[in-house]
């Protein structure tokens, strides 16, 4: 175990995470694949080991914090982008089953090599636009927990991951420093959505100290067959309050 490696284990300990020599190494093969592919396509700006170790895998587990994942079964990462939070997620804990969904195809190529050379049977990539597979019968209001991480402002991420989630389930937005704002504007979509904010859990990265905020949001019934609209408006047209419906987002 190198120096890098050493402060990651130490740094999960205090997330009550410990471990194996098999899933440090998933973790380094995860890194060599993202370097590798990022070569060829836009992945992520952040290549640096050590950072790609705390921004990226130790970020991703933060949710280990604020979720028992003894009692999470299934998961949908959505807008995934190069596998964050669900990857890590299903290397930490391989019970899950896990669903990706983004919509590059570029992007899935690259998820399907990394599941293929972590082992992680538990992972299925899908190719697809959130509002269209949220349509899907197997995926609308099935699963237990739902995260999105640096996809999208508040008020349209509940309209691309709420419908996901199942009655009494939980979605998790993955958000940076000051999110006051998008949780102001948020809140209308979140009732529209049958969604009830359940509390946010501030926290900084134990070496760079950058904020980070997960939003929790729990599901209180199924999805109103209004929702999601078609694929493109709620990006273009957020679900927010009349009156301030003409702001720029």
């Amino acid at each position: 175990m190198d120096a890098t490696q050493q402060l990651f284990t130490e740094q999960l300990a205090a997330l009550g995470i410990v471990l194996s020599e098999k899933q440090l190494e998933q973790f380094e093969t995860y890194f060599s694949l993202l370097v590798e592919w990022n070569e060829k396509m836009n992945l992520t700006g952040i290549t640096e080991r050590g950072a790609v170790y705390e921004k990226h895998f130790y970020d991703s587990l933060t949710l280990a914090k604020v979720v028992d994942f003894n009692e999470i079964s299934s998961i949908a990462d959505i807008g995934s982008g190069a596998g964050f939070p669900s990857i890590p997620l299903a290397i930490v804990f391989p019970h899950l089953k896990v669903t990706i969904v983004d919509s590059l195809a570029k992007r899935i190529r690259f998820l399907e090599e990394v599941t293929t050379q972590l082992g992680l049977t538990g992972v299925s990539p899908i190719h697809g636009r959130a509002e269209d597979i949220a349509r899907l019968k197997e995926h609308r209001d099935q699963y237990d927990l739902v995260t999105a991480r640096a996809v999208a402002r508040l008020a349209v991420l509940n309209e691309f991951c709420l419908p996901f989630v199942k009655a009494g389930g939980t979605f998790i937005a993955m958000k940076g420093t000051d999110i006051s704002e998008e949780l102001s504007e948020g809140k209308y979509s979140i009732d529209k959505l049958n969604g009830k904010l359940v509390r946010i859990e501030q926290m900084q990265l134990p070496s760079e100290g950058a904020d980070r905020h997960l939003v929790l949001i729990a599901k209180t019934s199924a999805t109103p067959p209004t929702y999601p609209r078609k694929a493109g408006v709620p990006l273009k047209t957020p679900l927010v309050k009349p009156s301030v419906q003409g702001l720029s987002l």
